[in-house]
């Protein structure tokens, strides 16, 4: 598993090095000369691609100089790129960030608001309905004959939270509690492998997993199972890198925060590929002390070497 994470791995900082330019260095006064975003792809980089596209044009034009995205296919890479600054600017999950901030000088300056505070979000531990798993308990009398897959190794919803929940209950993945244990790479692939049989019982967010896959129509309803959910997880953090020009990432600040008002449809293209109700959401400032819970539960996961 391990070998196939880091070849993944591998391949996503190629696709980084290969986009990236001189121009990405800073001047005297720590101002690029393009600014690069780092996103991990999400279960539609095409779809994200071209929702994005607008407001890369946006950014552009309103500070005066080439603006890049750049897309991964997990956040480890997006960590990766941080440190070796690759990008200025970043999207990450909260654990990623809590994982970045560690050891990578960045602040987090915006996070995404619903109706008017700082959005949150669920973790969820589900099966196939025809698995014969109804509960916790059921899980619990026949782990060692079941498979599970995490999402993202640097996921919250997909990997953080259930791995620490199941911990907690006795079924700890660093002690072979389960048949085996895999990453699928996504939130959605994860609901589609055990929707499918592939994979017993799987981790994701309910709002950008489950919810997402049966938007689509990729899965039914009847087709999962729920057996646990999560207290409400802290929203996502846009993080910017400390050695960047603190007016120029005030000015980047701004820009997100008045996109919903000034520029509404390119705002809203982006979030309604999140969300089914994009109109009450918006962009707001973030604190670094937000994620101090994320940080408690971390500590306390004894093996986190496939994502550092």
């Amino acid at each position: 598993m391990k070998k196939l994470i880091a070849s993944l791995f591998f391949l996503s900082i190629l696709l980084i090095f290969c986009s990236c330019h001189n121009s990405i260095d800073l001047d005297a006064n720590g101002i690029p000369g393009k600014l690069v975003i780092a996103h991990y792809g999400t279960d539609d980089p095409g779809a994200l691609k071209s929702a994005a596209k607008p407001f890369q044009q946006y950014l552009q034009k309103k500070l005066g100089m080439p603006v890049e995205f750049i897309y991964t296919n997990d956040y480890t890479s997006v960590i990766e790129a941080l440190k070796t600054k690759k990008t200025h600017i970043a999207y990450l999950s909260p654990f990623s960030y809590v994982l970045a901030s560690q050891k990578h000088d960045i602040t987090p300056i915006i996070t995404t608001g619903e109706n008017g505070k700082q959005s949150m979000y669920h973790s969820t531990i589900f099966t196939n309905t025809h698995s014969g798993i109804n509960s916790i308990a059921d899980l619990k009398a026949k782990a060692k004959y079941i498979t599970l897959c995490f999402a993202d190794p640097a996921s919250t919803s997909g990997h953080l939270i259930p791995r620490a929940y199941l911990t907690t209950v006795g079924l700890n993945p660093d002690k072979n509690a389960f048949k085996e244990t895999i990453f699928a790479g996504s939130h959605v692939t994860s609901v589609l492998s055990v929707a499918s049989g592939k994979i017993d019982v799987g981790c994701a967010a309910t709002e950008y997993g489950l919810e997402i896959a049966e938007r689509k129509g990729l899965v039914k309803k009847d087709q999962i199972r729920v057996l646990w959910q999560s207290q409400p997880i802290v929203g996502s953090p846009i993080v910017a890198r400390n050695d960047l020009n603190k007016e120029f990432v005030k000015k980047i600040q701004n820009l997100y925060l008045n996109l919903a008002k000034d520029e509404p449809g390119i705002f809203l293209t982006y979030m309604k590929l999140l969300h089914t109700k994009p109109e009450n959401y918006s962009y707001m400032t973030v604190q670094d002390s937000m994620y101090n819970g994320i940080r408690s539960i971390a500590s306390g996961i004894k093996d986190l070497s496939v994502i550092k």
